[in-house]
């Protein structure tokens, strides 16, 4: 089947996966496509919002209509590295044997990710950038496809850390869910307080993902484009030339060179669910806002004035 079919294919089943998550997920139109972004370019999401929103909820579904296995780990405060990786125990024949850790999944749900220390945080760093897992020395890789969709809770702050910068750019969207419509949450209201369940039937499999993952990368983009791609990413950053004037009062540090890798893959992922076999600059805009809204750090002048990251992206736009 040649490229230009498979995109054709693409969008029917990218179709029927929204219409299976949303026999459960009600609205939250721009969190789906931008999680399901991720999946097809082999990226990380970051979900923010306040508790209720049905964040959880949210990636358990996209794991059942992905076919995908599917592991939770709440992190909390008193969480170490061994309970996400795994850790060595001593079997019956005094052997060191490594049990795997819930991090060997096909997508990782880390509930409330910045509940727990950096030092538990960071261990999922070498997961989420290599494919794999390094205990005692020895590597072990993860199934693929594997994703972290990590979940944070924006108002409740008290008792959290912080994400590190490192650890927020390898996540490639941050994704934040906001209040339902009235209509919509009458209908949440009415269709949960039933005795009815929702059965969300799989429309991919593992090897349709990874195809679909390579196919994402094959699609063809045009130098402009890609030279757009990279021209946003860097005027975020204070210290050039072109840098708008926003962005030298307001901001402190801006996206390194994982968003222009990102913007473009995000781009040609974007182009390919909505039928188009190359991205243009349209392409490259509507994926920017959650690639690079926790990649720029404001200053204290953006806190007291009230910019947003939202502002100082459309003007960079």
């Amino acid at each position: 089947m040649s490229d230009v079919a498979k995109i054709d294919k693409l969008v029917q089943s990218y179709s029927l996966l929204k219409q299976e998550i949303g026999k459960v997920i009600v609205g939250q139109h721009d969190a789906v496509n931008h999680v399901l972004l991720s999946v097809l370019c082999g990226g990380h999401s970051l979900l923010i919002g306040v508790p209720g929103l049905a964040k959880t909820l949210l990636v358990n579904t996209v794991a059942q209509a992905l076919g995908l296995d599917f592991k939770r780990i709440q992190f909390t405060p008193d969480l170490m590295p061994s309970d996400i990786l795994g850790s060595e125990i001593l079997d019956e024949s005094r052997h060191f044997k490594f049990v795997k850790g819930p991090v060997f999944a096909n997508i990782i749900l880390a509930d409330e990710i910045n509940r727990t220390p950096p030092k538990t945080q960071a261990a999922l760093l070498e997961a989420m950038q290599e494919k794999s897992v390094t205990v005692a020395g020895q590597r072990f890789d993860l199934d693929l496809p594997f994703f972290v969709l990590a979940t944070q809770n924006p108002i409740e702050q008290e008792g959290t850390y912080p994400l590190p910068e490192a650890q927020l750019d390898r996540f490639m969207f941050s994704i934040y869910l906001d209040y339902p419509s009235f209509e919509e949450e009458v209908f949440v209201a009415k269709n949960t307080t039933n005795d009815e369940n929702a059965i969300v039937n799989p429309v991919f499999s593992k090897s349709d993902i990874i195809d679909y993952q390579h196919l994402v990368r094959r699609i063809p983009i045009a130098d402009n484009v890609v030279e757009y791609a990279v021209r946003v990413a860097s005027r975020t950053r204070p210290n050039k030339d072109e840098a708008p004037d926003i962005v030298k009062t307001y901001i402190d540090w801006g996206a390194g060179p994982r968003a222009s890798q990102n913007l473009v893959l995000g781009a040609k992922a974007y182009a390919a669910i909505h039928g188009k076999y190359s991205p243009d600059i349209a392409d490259v805009q509507a994926v920017a806002h959650g690639i690079l809204h926790h990649r720029i750090v404001k200053n204290y002048k953006a806190e007291a004035e009230g910019i947003s990251e939202t502002q100082i992206i459309n003007a960079i736009l």
